[in-house]
């Protein structure tokens, strides 16, 4: 099962522009925002994250209710978190 998961961006990485570094229940990861650039998203501003990729620009309140939803269901949770960590997208 895949999820999509609430993420906050922390930097716009400067040489690329369509990377954003993101924290994920202190996971952080660069996201692909490329979907996303007509919303104008900058760091503190929350995402909703699927393998890697920004599908939409989400607000705080939102993105604790998701990560309420996604703790309490468990094991399928733990496995996205675990993807997450394991999973990465070349900078450079």
């Amino acid at each position: 099962m895949c999820l999509g998961i609430p993420g906050e961006i922390v930097e716009i990485l400067s040489d690329r522009p369509d990377l954003a570094m993101v924290d994920v229940c202190g996971v952080k990861r660069a996201i692909n925002i490329g979907l996303i650039e007509d919303e104008h998203v900058v760091p503190g501003d929350w995402i909703l994250i699927h393998v890697g990729f920004a599908l939409s620009k989400i607000d705080e309140v939102e993105a604790r209710a998701a990560l309420d939803f996604l703790e309490s269901i468990g094991q399928a949770y733990e496995d996205e978190i675990a993807a997450l960590r394991e999973s990465m997208i070349e900078e450079g």
